[in-house]
């Protein structure tokens, strides 16, 4: 029998995906375990696998277009014949009974008795007849948020469906050309019957639409799921959040010292090398155990204060800026540290991060000074209540003992939540940071 390949739960409060990549085409032969198709989420890109072996049969959804959980990307057939999907399934998720689906229509302002406006009544003749146009989900969602009469769309997703696609390209066209009352019945009135599903799906995401203003060139480029989420994530901590940032400075002389000293022992016996990130690390954790506070959260009218301590670290990507946690890092040592460092670092640039790397953290470090930055005030990753950035280290003048030295000095700035945290909470949180680093030897007991 065929096995239908579905939409698997994608994490905490992720509904849908766009389809990044097919990495199989129809008619390829594949064994348990392989990978067929990539989803990109707000979070991560997740990679769909076969639970069968068999030949890859009809794809339903391909490149660029928004799936629900649940829904039914294709089939994996035993070979002997054409495998096609069920239409109904491979539209609806398994969990959506027909009630429950006019239940949602009814809520999204459509009612049970919502169709796609009929054909003119030239069509009258035509030998096939349009089933009516119904929406996605999402893109009823879409439509409702940006004040779209679905009844004026064209349907161009599988089975005569309003995609997000359709909402979105309805959308720029409402920016960019205001219609008239007469533009708006001409579109009501036409009807598209649904494009053939090509034999093989591309395989390459859609490319940038080009456009021009005013005769000046501009290019359009859809925002990833993945910035999508960075930009309401960052909107709301600036929304919800009471953010403050306080800045110290800090002389690494001691740490750089250690080093170049303990550099090569350290690779020999663990492997990895001795980076600043399990200094920082270290450090923080110690000034978390010393104001809790710092390592809360705001629920509701409570505070939490979290026991635990996992540690976010913040990996720049090609697409914007990920945030894989340390758990535990409390309990790790500096090796362990910088070895878990490394391997999420290595699955973010791949693009290999799952849901689980992703979820959680109370406190975040993230370090602009690999590209660079000498300041800068942080946005707090919500809903954590503190953020510590590193800057690029450089060598200052400074005064020691009444004299002129050079040492290489860093900025460091904590950003925080001035509804549970105090300022002078903070500055004391920054100021045992930065004694824990200039002073190796507390840190090793403290951190």
């Amino acid at each position: 029998m065929p096995v239908e390949i579905r939409v698997p739960q994608l994490g905490e409060s992720i509904v849908e995906a766009t389809i990044a990549q097919w990495l199989k085409k129809p008619g390829d032969v594949v064994s348990v375990g392989d990978e067929l198709v990539e989803l990109e989420t707000e979070k991560v890109n997740q990679v769909v696998e076969a639970e069968a072996a068999g030949v890859l049969g009809e794809i339903t959804h391909h490149v660029g277009e928004t799936v629900g959980v649940g829904e039914v990307l294709g089939v994996i057939g035993d070979g002997t014949g054409a495998v096609k999907v069920d239409e109904a399934a491979a539209s609806v998720p398994p969990t959506m009974t027909q009630a429950e689906e006019a239940r949602a229509r009814e809520q999204s302002g459509q009612g049970e008795g919502y169709t796609a406006p009929a054909a003119p009544a030239g069509n009258a003749g035509a030998e096939t007849v349009t089933p009516a146009a119904t929406a996605t989900p999402v893109a009823e969602k879409m439509a409702q948020e940006n004040g779209i009469d679905l009844s004026t769309l064209k349907a161009t997703g599988p089975n005569n469906r309003i995609g997000k696609s359709d909402v979105v390209h309805a959308i720029e066209q409402a920016r960019s050309q205001p219609q008239t009352a007469e533009t708006k019945r001409q579109e009501v009135a036409e009807v598209r019957t649904p494009p053939v599903a090509p034999a093989a799906p591309p395989v390459a995401p859609p490319k940038p639409t080009p456009s021009t203003a005013g005769g000046r060139p501009e290019e359009r480029l859809r925002m990833t799921g993945k910035r999508k989420a960075i930009a309401n994530n960052l909107k709301q901590a600036q929304n919800i959040a009471a953010s403050l940032t306080t800045f110290n400075e800090i002389d690494l002389s001691k740490v750089i010292e250690i080093r170049k000293r303990r550099k090569d022992d350290f690779q020999k016996k663990f492997g990895v090398g001795l980076g600043f990130m399990s200094f920082f690390t270290k450090a923080s954790i110690g000034a978390l155990k010393q104001f809790p506070y710092v390592n809360g959260e705001i629920q509701g009218d409570e505070i939490v204060l979290k026991k635990y301590y996992d540690i976010g670290i913040a990996v720049g990507v090609e697409d914007g800026l990920v945030v894989p946690i340390l758990r535990d890092a409390d309990k790790m040592s500096f090796a362990e540290i910088e070895k878990k460092i490394g391997e999420l670092a290595g699955k973010a640039k791949e693009g290999k991060l799952g849901i689980a790397d992703m979820l959680g953290g109370t406190f975040t470090i993230t370090n602009g000074g690999v590209f660079g930055s000498l300041l800068s005030t942080p946005i707090l990753n919500y809903p954590q209540v503190g953020i510590l950035g590193l800057h690029a280290i450089k060598e200052r003048p400074v005064v020691v003992d009444g004299e002129i030295v050079i040492r290489p000095i860093m900025m460091v700035a904590l950003s925080y939540d001035h509804r549970i945290i105090d300022g002078s909470t903070a500055v004391r949180f920054l100021v045992k940071i930065k004694e824990l680093i200039e002073d190796p030897e507390t840190l090793l007991l403290e951190g």
